[in-house]
């Protein structure tokens, strides 16, 4: 139980159905049954939201990740100190090393600090992964390599992330954010990237409160009815914009190129243009967002004509490109920026 707005709510939702936990959410402002949950659970206010109940009847206010995870049986510590191969990072390039590691009878551990699948994991819908003719979600994707990998033993934890490394030769020595190490003999990052954020006035105070990067699985059924704005021009924009659209009136691409031919698939670019509720805007940008305790609107910026306008908004998707997720590895090995 919590509020739409609250950034602890997103947390929590998005971490659940990234780790393919079920889960129902109800929402204080609009589910009486909300209401009288907090009140049977003895919550002190709504300060103290969101609320996570478990079937057992036990309950978590304001949880961590790592709260969650532990309760719910993830694995966040490892079994052994010692492994022949060590993955840092759970998307689908790890995940397939992980595979071919442990299929091979090495004694093989995967760190995720997130949730098996990466950002691939997040996705809605991939059309262009190689053995999967009519395309299938993310969290698809990352259930059957999670389901591969567990049947060759690897282990995997999550979330758990590696905070630095150390070369012991013959081994490297990996120290884990919960202040515990392993070592290995052969150490391989797939580490990937994060989402590039947006850098503009108001962005950081509404995130997770109608700004959201990525989160398309986990906020769409909330936007019913409603208009959508997503920032980008990708690939990932366009797997986003495609899914919206079964739920938002309205969906509004605003794109800084003048096409998107330059960055995102054919087969997406034709579907986007098939379908009627979903808007390119090109040459736009959002210069500012607006809001007291949530996303109210947007400032975009017109680069042709020069014109700023203030658009109502509620949600604003943020595909912007990444960063690669290496700092922890300064000073192990060189690194090119």
């Amino acid at each position: 139980m919590g509020n739409r707005w609250s950034p602890f709510s997103h947390q929590v939702k998005d971490f659940l159905a990234r780790n393919q936990i079920p889960y129902q959410w109800l929402d204080i402002e609009l589910e009486p049954e909300a209401a009288k949950l907090v009140e049977y659970a003895e919550a002190d206010g709504r300060q103290h939201l969101p609320l996570v109940l478990f079937p057992d009847g036990s309950r978590l206010i304001q949880p961590s990740n790592l709260a969650i995870a532990e309760k719910i049986g993830l694995r966040t510590q490892a079994e052994r100190p010692f492994y022949d191969l060590a993955i840092v990072g759970g998307g689908p390039a790890g995940l397939a090393a992980a595979v071919y590691g442990a299929s091979e009878g090495l004694s093989t551990v995967l760190i995720e600090r997130e949730a098996p699948g990466g950002q691939a994991g997040s996705s809605s819908r991939i059309e262009n992964y190689l053995g999967f003719p009519v395309g299938l979600s993310g969290s698809d994707l990352a259930r059957r390599a999670v389901t591969q990998a567990r049947r060759f033993g690897v282990e995997i934890l999550t979330p758990q992330e590696v905070k630095g490394v150390r070369l012991q030769d013959p081994y490297r020595v990996l120290q884990l954010a919960d202040g515990s190490e392993i070592s290995c003999h052969a150490l391989l990052v797939a580490t990937g990237v994060s989402y590039r954020w947006l850098n503009v006035p108001g962005a950081d105070k509404l995130t997770g409160a109608g700004v959201y990067y990525g989160a398309a699985m986990t906020e769409a059924i909330a936007c019913s009815n409603e208009e959508v704005y997503l920032v980008g021009g990708a690939n990932s924009a366009g797997q986003a914009a495609m899914h919206f659209s079964k739920y938002a009136s309205k969906v509004t691409m605003l794109v800084r190129g003048e096409s998107l031919t330059s960055s995102m698939s054919q087969y997406l670019i034709d579907q986007i243009a098939a379908t009627e509720n979903i808007q390119v805007c090109t040459c736009c940008s959002v210069v500012e967002v607006k809001g007291d305790e949530h996303l109210e609107a947007i400032v975009i910026a017109h680069a042709k004509t020069g014109e700023i306008n203030t658009v109502p908004a509620r949600s604003l998707f943020i595909f912007i490109g990444a960063s690669p997720k290496t700092d922890w590895l300064d000073g192990a090995i060189e690194l090119l920026w």
